[in-house]
């Protein structure tokens, strides 16, 4: 696979335009996602950067790897997720744990996630050391603005021999079997493990916690890392074509759905005016509205024009009473009428979107 995978039609200039474009979307997304659920886990600043760091380089580079079909998806998805799970990690982290355990679990679990979605396919030893290797460089390059720097990066690299291990033996090659594990490879484990007891021994660790811990660190959590994240992205791939379709009827909805919600949103500023004018020479006709400014008026007719009661201002007087109801009479035969005739106008364009997606499905 390519490292960018660019529209073959489109000139130079208008590939990386595009491709920039497709970029700015993908981390959008993850950022979106990532940095508020990081500070409602921590409020650490850097666990967050570190968290949004790992996921933005991860989702960004997998959808430049696979394309406008599925990347887009594909990257958030994969780069939300990463940096989740890096936010949990951190935290962990500040209790003591060691930074390995960050990159540790998170470099399998990304490459389990890449090999369910389809992104990489990995098949045999070799597949599963360019997919492993790619992705540690990825994750290092988002953690390097930490405070870790440039230790991030031989921290992602010293984890790709277990990774690789991993993925290759649960991953057969193109014809179903099962290739045993490179000489090399398991020497490049055996020497981590090695250094990694030493290390323990050096900083005073009890010899049987160290030999305790090895397995669990090396083999148990990259299994479950890799295998859980596997499974849980094979059983969303099929269910993500949904997403995708619906994309399609959203690009032909975009437009029709801005006019109706433009002519929606006038509907609540009029009657937010008309209730406010109502109030100012008829003062009484709602209560609660003696110190209301406009931003007030305007959240109780949205509310009202969804038939809730907004609380600190109530109708009281005939004239009031009035205005809430056409309101909202107004509002759902806009609703109604107006979105149907919408739908009715595009429903050419829907059939002819339904058609081309069975027929993708077929194939």
């Amino acid at each position: 696979m390519s490292v960018i995978q660019v529209d073959p039609n489109r000139s130079r200039v208008s590939a990386v335009k595009h491709v920039l474009w497709r970029s700015l979307q993908v981390a959008a997304g993850i950022l979106l996602v990532v940095v508020p659920f990081g500070y409602a886990i921590t409020p650490v600043h850097d666990s967050v950067m570190m968290a949004a760091g790992a996921g933005f380089a991860v989702g960004v580079g997998l959808s430049l790897r696979m394309g406008d079909r599925g990347g887009r998806l594909a990257g958030i998805l994969i780069g939300s997720v990463v940096g989740i799970v890096i936010t949990f990690l951190a935290g962990l982290l500040a209790q003591g744990l060691g930074f390995l355990f960050l990159i540790g679990p998170s470099l399998p679990l990304t490459v389990g996630l890449c090999d369910g979605l389809g992104a990489s396919r990995a098949g045999g030893y070799r597949e599963a050391t360019l997919e492993s290797l790619t992705i540690a460089a990825l994750l290092g390059l988002g953690l390097f603005p930490g405070p870790v720097g440039g230790a991030a990066i031989v921290i992602a690299l010293v984890c790709v021999p277990t990774t690789v291990l991993v993925a290759g033996f649960f991953s057969p090659d193109r014809e179903g079997r099962r290739a045993r594990p490179p000489v090399m490879l398991v020497a490049a484990v055996l020497a981590e493990m090695g250094a990694a007891t030493g290390v323990g021994l050096l900083e005073g660790t009890n010899l049987q916690t160290t030999f305790l811990l090895l397995p669990t660190m090396f083999l148990v959590v990259p299994v479950v890392a890799f295998l859980s994240a596997r499974a849980a992205a094979a059983w969303l791939r099929p269910r993500l074509r949904v997403y995708l379709q619906l994309a399609d009827y959203l690009r032909v909805m975009w437009i029709p759905i801005g006019g109706f919600a433009a002519g929606y949103l006038a509907i609540i500023l009029v009657f937010a005016g008309f209730c406010g004018m109502l109030e100012r020479f008829s003062p009484g006709s709602f209560a609660g509205a003696a110190d209301a400014g406009i931003g007030d008026w305007i959240s109780f007719s949205f509310f009202s024009a969804l038939a809730q009661n907004y609380t600190g201002i109530t109708p009281v007087s005939v004239a009031a009473g009035f205005l809430v109801g056409a309101r909202l009479v107004l509002s759902v035969g806009w609703a109604l009428v107006v979105f149907a005739a919408v739908m009715s106008a595009i429903q050419p364009q829907l059939e002819r979107i339904a058609r081309r997606n069975a027929s993708r499905d077929a194939d």
